[in-house]
Formats: structure tokens, sequence, C-alpha cells
């Protein structure tokens, strides 16, 4: 999650976005697509001064206001990537989409989910090279760990399982990476008051140190941090305290404006892009 980002995907905001009924999107209000445009390409550009290659994920996806958030309908392993299928089912098509612009980037497909399985990539986080969590919420069912465990046992990758908290409940987002994102290999962004007891001990075990979120900045997203390398975070404006947490442990912090983006549609940097390829 934090090895120097070399490769990412995203999608610019297009019509499905700007015509979102916020009310099934679960969106605070109806996005400006003009200014969510904007800000886009503000994010990108910020990649891309990283030395980031930005490819565009531009398959056609008529009515899909989320497929923006190109994070969640797959993972990339080593190997190839993990096609998912949505926990939320008006995404449900945007998975064999990104397998489409898989294709074209000629980035192999190592697996599918199949049958009922779900599992959203916003569930999946990358402890470090031989380790992946797994949340278990209301995206990320028993049958998706089961088959992401398999999956990830041919290649050599350990899974735990991390059980989530019922928070808002089932109509309501609730990722492992709302909780916590890992911005370098001993260091992690997490809001402690609704985090794991279980997860919180298996990291400490693990020497990492941790940035709180205070409650005040949960709202705002501030555990959503983007790491493009070790300590080097691209995190959404508006969370001051979060910021300052991050600067006193080291990190260089630039931030995206994401009114339209990020706070009316409930999805941060992490969830705005797909990692395709991270190495030292």
């Amino acid at each position: 999650m934090s090895d120097p980002l070399r490769t990412v995907l995203v999608r610019r905001p297009d019509a499905a976005f700007g015509s979102a009924n916020p009310k099934p999107w679960g969106y605070t209000a109806k996005p400006d697509l003009a200014a969510a445009r904007r800000e886009h390409d503000r994010l990108v550009d910020l990649l891309k001064q990283s030395g980031v290659d930005v490819r565009y994920h531009e398959d056609p996806q008529r009515g899909k206001a989320d497929s923006i958030f190109v994070h969640d309908p797959a993972i990339v392993t080593d190997r190839g990537a993990v096609i998912l299928r949505m926990g939320k089912e008006l995404r449900r098509g945007e998975e064999e989409s990104m397998a489409r612009t898989f294709d074209a980037l000629r980035v192999p497909i190592l697996a599918r989910l199949r049958g009922d399985a779900t599992a959203e990539g916003g569930d999946l986080l990358w402890v470090n090279h031989g380790l992946l969590a797994v949340g278990q919420g209301f995206r990320t069912n028993a049958e998706g760990l089961t088959q992401i465990r398999e999956t990830m046992k041919g290649i050599g990758v350990e899974v735990e399982a991390v059980p989530l908290p019922y928070f808002q409940g089932p109509d309501a987002c609730l990722h492992l990476m709302s909780l916590i994102s890992i911005v370098d290999e001993d260091l992690a962004v997490v809001y402690p008051r609704l985090f794991p007891v279980p997860f919180w001990k298996s990291l400490r075990e693990r020497r990492f140190e941790f940035v709180e979120v205070p409650d005040e900045e949960f709202t705002t997203m501030a555990p959503n941090v983007l790491a493009v390398g070790p300590r080097d975070c691209i995190v959404l404006e508006g969370n001051p305290i979060t910021r300052k947490r991050l600067e006193a442990a080291g990190c260089r912090v630039r931030t995206y404006r994401g009114k339209e983006i990020s706070l009316k549609a409930e999805g941060g940097a992490t969830c705005l892009t797909r990692p395709v390829l991270r190495s030292k």
C-alpha cells in the first residue's frame, strides 16, 4: 500500500456521475459535473507530479455513478488482477468493465469471484507484500473471503479476516479502508473509535505505529490517505489535525479539493484510484 506507485487507473467523472440521484446512490447531494471534473483533474495532476503513470478507465458504463471509484471492482496482485463482485447491487457490471480495461492494458486476470461471493476493493488492505487483510462487513461476505483466500493461497499470500462494526447499517458504506490507510511499512492512519481490536493488536505485533484521526475528521474521510510512496501522502483537504499528525510522523502531505468527488459521493483519494503497479 505504500511502495512507490508506478501505474494507476482512474476514471474521470462522466454523465452518469453528474446526473446521479443522491438517494439511491447514497450521496449527500447531486454532484456538479463541471466542478467534479476540475477536482478530479487536480487529483490527477498531483499523481503525475509524483511521477505516476496515470491511465484512464474509459470503458462505457451507462448509469454507473459510482464507477469513478475504480478501487472497488478489482484488486491487483503480482500475478494479475482478481475481478471482484460488488456488494452494492447498483454497482454490478463494473467488474467486467474493468476487466476489459485490464485486458487493454495487458494486465492478466488471475481469478474472478463466482456465485454468491461478494467483495469490494475498499475491504482489501495489503498489510505487507505477503499479507492481505479482508474486511468482513456488508460489502464483503464470507464466501467472498473464502474465494479470495483460495486465490491468495495459490500465490503465497496469507489472508487475515477483519470483522467490521455495524456502524450505520447495511445501507451505508463502511469499508475496512474507511478506518485505515497504510502509509509506510510500519505506519498506518487509523480511526480508533471503530477500529477492530484484534486487528489493532495484529498490527501492533507487526510493529506498526498509528496516526490517529480525531472524531471530528472521520466524517471528512481523514482516514482515507493515498500513499504514492513511503510517507508521501495525498489527502482530502479540510482535515488539519490529521495532516499535522501525519507531518509530525515525517510524512509529506499534499491535499486535493474534493467537495464534489469525495464529500458528496463519500469516496476519498484511495477510492478514486486503482493501483496497477507499485515497486521499490
